[in-house]
């Protein structure tokens, strides 16, 4: 997990209601409480146990190589008001179908409605179902079925109808 991905997650975690969160991703750990004195107590570290003072982000071990954020695809997203790029909310496991073998939600050139499930993605063991905002057309799909998401990724491209 990158700095950038780290103060994305404070940020959203400040604005929720939880008060503790707890994340365990490749090796990274990464612990938010709120209370005390500050917004967010952080606990930021690599292979090691959580004992750490809050209020600080601390590394223990030296840093891994750098994850590429954002887009790791290379489709071109089209821009224009008449496209929407349906972004991950969460970090997690994006996933095309309810379950393996299964077919997909969505395929590209399907039309969708509003509403319609696109895919799911997994985030601390709990499925996520993201809906369509829009009738339209899937244009693009641009994550591959089981890999990692960000926050913010772009996962589809929807050309309104």
């Amino acid at each position: 997990m990158d700095l950038k991905e780290l103060k994305r997650l404070i940020d959203l975690f400040e604005k929720s209601g939880i008060s503790e969160l707890e994340i365990d991703e490749k090796g990274t750990r990464v612990k938010l409480r709120k209370g005390g004195g500050s917004p967010a107590d952080v606990s930021h570290h690599k292979y090691a146990p959580s004992a750490m003072p809050h209020h600080q982000a601390h590394e223990q071990m030296p840093a891994a190589p750098e994850v590429t954020a954002g887009i790791k695809h290379k489709k071109t997203i089209p821009q224009g008001e008449n496209y929407v790029i349906v972004e991950s909310p969460m970090v997690g496991t994006f996933y095309r179908s309810p379950s393996e073998g299964a077919e997909p939600y969505v395929k590209e050139g399907d039309t969708v409605e509003k509403g319609q499930v696109l895919c799911i993605v997994e985030a601390m063991k709990l499925m996520n179902e993201i809906e369509s905002e829009v009738r339209g057309r899937i244009v693009s799909i641009l994550v591959e079925n089981a890999h990692p998401v960000e926050f913010g990724e772009p996962m589809f491209v929807i050309e309104k109808m």
